[in-house]
């Protein structure tokens, strides 16, 4: 049975306030929006969740609280300092530790692109992967039953919240 990741930055934060310490930092409306419809997406596709693990961040917990509305159900949700601003290592070290089956990982540039790119066997062909921007989403499918034995996976899907206005 395949395990599938998704692996999303946080929504657009802003530094309307510049004395709030980075991570406290909120998203923007627009970075609201843009998580909500992330969640409506992967509703849409039946991508639910079995945990999200998320930085503690008030930006990523913003985030993962406005998809979670998206989705229009609360999935179980932990939230680690560990991730906060976590290094592509980490984010990996802890995903290897999980036992659920459909993943979701909301954390901070750089880590969280360079842990799509790795664990992606192809990049998807999409002009913004590289940089990863604010709300991009990956989902990634590994032929593999446990989480500690992933190397690379299938990528079945890559967004931006521009992609999904029409």
């Amino acid at each position: 049975m395949a395990l599938i990741l998704i692996v999303l930055r946080h929504a657009k934060s802003g530094w309307g306030n510049p004395s709030l310490p980075d991570h406290a930092r909120t998203l923007t409306d627009r970075g609201r929006r843009d998580a909500r419809a992330v969640g409506v997406w992967l509703g849409a596709r039946n991508l639910v969740p079995d945990l999200i693990l998320s930085s503690d961040a008030t930006r990523t917990r913003q985030t993962v609280a406005d998809l979670s509305g998206g989705l229009g159900r609360d999935v179980p949700t932990e939230f680690l300092p560990s991730l906060y601003n976590a290094s592509s290592d980490t984010i990996e070290r802890t995903i290897r530790k999980q036992s659920v089956k459909l993943l979701l990982l909301c954390a901070h540039n750089p880590g969280i692109g360079n842990v799509a790119a790795a664990l992606a066997t192809e990049p998807p062909e999409h002009p913004r992967f590289d940089d990863y921007p604010t709300a991009a989403t990956t989902v990634l499918s590994f032929d593999v039953d446990n989480w500690s034995d992933i190397k690379t996976g299938a990528c079945l899907s890559f967004l931006i919240p521009a992609d999904l206005k029409t």
